[in-house]
């Protein structure tokens, strides 16, 4: 797919290599999502409400359009979690900064992040949430990229499975750079 030059600057043009899922596509398969999730909540008798604990700061456009597309009671609990340090593509371990919601005792929560690679982000959180005595935690990621880690890490929806690249657009970042672009994006990166 070539880069269309009205879409991002000269500056990001230069680093971006590849458009590896268009804006068009996110659009398509986030309101798929919503309709997933909805109809599995549509499924449980509770009170109809649902907690959403987006994972920031990836994913804030993820979880503004999915949420357009979602129509039930939903309370928003952010949380916090560094796990990329300085100028590192690769993760280290997951540390919450901050909290997490605290009424979530017989509620429907569920987790969205940006992307699943190593798989400690979801693991962490739905480990500290299940302890509040939720009804049910699912997870939901825009990304999972193909490796064991993130394969083998129970998550319930997911967007698109990607080879083991480094991405950025749509929420995802490197050195807190690209969170606008509209499509998902490999980029060339530094390696040292």
């Amino acid at each position: 797919m070539t880069i269309s030059t009205t879409s991002y600057t000269k500056d990001m043009d230069v680093d971006i290599t590849k458009v590896l899922i268009s804006r068009e596509k996110i659009a398509k398969r986030v309101e798929e999502l919503a309709a997933e999730i909805s109809a599995d909540l549509s499924n449980t008798k509770t009170d109809g409400e649902l907690v959403l604990v987006p994972i920031l700061t990836g994913s804030i456009i993820f979880v503004a359009d999915l949420i357009r597309h979602l129509p039930h009671k939903i309370r928003i609990e952010v949380a916090t979690v560094e796990s990329y340090k300085g100028q590192t593509k690769k993760a280290k371990q997951a540390q919450i900064i901050g909290s997490l919601p605290r009424d979530v005792e017989g509620k429907r929560v569920l987790i969205v992040d940006d992307i699943l690679d190593s798989g400690e982000t979801i693991r962490l959180i739905r480990s500290e949430l299940k302890k509040r005595n939720p009804m049910s935690i699912n997870a939901c990621v825009l990304l999972r990229k193909e490796i064991p880690s993130a394969m083998n890490t129970p998550c319930e929806y997911i967007g698109f499975d990607i080879p083991d690249v480094f991405v950025v657009g749509y929420g995802l970042d490197y050195q807190s750079y690209y969170r606008n672009l509209p499509d998902v994006c490999t980029i060339k990166v530094d390696e040292t």
